[in-house]
């Protein structure tokens, strides 16, 4: 009776669990979906953002044996570029962004770095690069591309032959060694000079050869005209062919790290004639290689620190408090080169590479190095600047007009 009984309460407590699901699994009435009519909100449009980061491309020596003018430049660039997004950036709000590449001093290497930055980080433009052999690689293919590019220390004339978008922010070649010729003849009272450079490199040959021509035109006597090969470090066969020739001054186009070098050597050989150069002697660098044997060399450069002009001393304020150093022409000409392109970008209204192209053409641009126009080639109007090494220091001399 009692399991009769217990069956029972089971039968009935599962009926009543049953209705419960039943009642639970129910559907419930679908809530109708209200339908628009005219007197309803229509949505707000959404602005569409701005067009985004600008990638600006630098191509440079940061290893290898220049590799002092490579960090320079990325410092003079970024110096810009910084000061630019700190005033709200450019075309609207738009950041900057610096993206580069390394050429250790190399064009094959600065052809895939500059391919690099165009195909994958998507640059509008390039600052850069530094030397001019690898300036002529890159220049091509920025060219093709229709990517303006201005370089801040390629002083080889071919460089902006190369096509309409390829700038630079430094004087050429010709005009330093014009300069240095003048520097050599008139301040120096000097009447027979030799050279030494290096037979590889585009921007140390074509220095020498202005120098020569220079001077020649001038009166002087060329008495001796030496090439050495790319990554030489003993010169001495070459200096005693030139200093047998008795010249009063040795016209060194090299840059800074041979220079250090061929100084020692020919002191050592007994020279005691002047040192001339161009802009490749233009970092600390020097000193520590060369020694005394550099004192009381001089060298055409594009900028001096010791210049008294406002915006010159702005920089080099702004430079050393975020860098911990002073401005070397390297970086100062960076800072112009990228300043006059976020110029240009700005007055083009756009980053098409046509119209900062063509806005870069009508530049009249107050810079750290001076103001800056371009001729018919795309090279600055612009003074250079005498440099004299003394008591292991760079020492402003002269200023020469164009």
């Amino acid at each position: 009776m009692r399991n009769s009984r217990k069956a029972f309460v089971v039968v009935v407590l599962v009926i009543g669990l049953l209705a419960m699901v039943v009642g639970c699994a129910a559907p419930s009435t679908p809530t109708p979906t209200p339908t628009a009519t005219a007197s309803s909100p229509t949505p707000t449009p959404t602005t569409p953002p701005p067009g985004g980061d600008i990638i600006i491309g630098c191509v440079a020596p940061l290893t290898g044996d220049s590799a002092t003018f490579g960090k320079s430049t990325q410092n003079g660039v970024q110096q810009a570029l910084d000061e630019t997004n700190a005033k709200g950036g450019l075309l609207g709000g738009r950041q900057l962004i610096l993206k580069t590449a390394d050429d250790k001093s190399d064009p094959t290497e600065g052809a895939a770095g500059i391919t690099r930055l165009i195909e994958q980080d998507k640059i509008v433009a390039e600052i850069g690069t530094v030397q001019s052999k690898v300036s002529l690689a890159i220049a091509p293919i920025l060219q093709a591309k229709k990517i303006p590019m201005v370089s801040p220390t390629s002083t080889n004339e071919k460089v902006t032959l190369v096509g309409d978008f390829i700038f630079r922010a430094c004087f050429i070649d010709n005009f330093q060694g014009t300069v240095g010729a003048a520097f050599a003849y008139t301040n120096l009272k000097v009447t027979k000079a030799a050279a030494l450079f290096d037979v590889g490199n585009d921007y140390t040959k074509g220095l020498a050869e202005s120098f020569r021509d220079a001077f020649t035109l001038l009166g002087g006597t060329i008495v001796g005209f030496e090439a050495h090969p790319t990554g030489a470090t003993d010169f001495n066969a070459q200096l005693t062919k030139l200093i047998a020739a008795g010249p009063e001054l040795l016209y060194l186009s090299d840059y800074y790290n041979d220079v250090g070098l061929i100084c020692k050597q020919a002191r050592a050989l007994g020279y005691k004639g002047y040192f001339l150069g161009g802009d490749g002697w233009d970092s600390p660098d020097l000193v520590k290689i060369g020694g005394a044997d550099v004192e009381g060399g001089f060298f055409t450069n594009h900028f001096s620190k010791d210049d008294t002009r406002p915006e010159v001393q702005t920089f080099v304020k702004a430079y050393t408090a975020k860098y911990g150093e002073a401005p070397d022409a390297l970086a100062a000409l960076a800072y112009d080169a990228a300043n006059l392109m976020l110029d240009a970008i700005t007055r083009a209204g756009s980053t098409d590479g046509t119209a900062i192209r063509d806005a870069l053409k009508t530049s009249n641009f107050k810079a750290v190095s001076g103001t800056i126009k371009f001729d018919a080639n795309r090279n600055p109007i612009k003074a250079a600047v005498i440099i004299e090494i003394k008591g292991g220091q760079q020492a402003y001399k002269a200023t020469v007009a164009p």
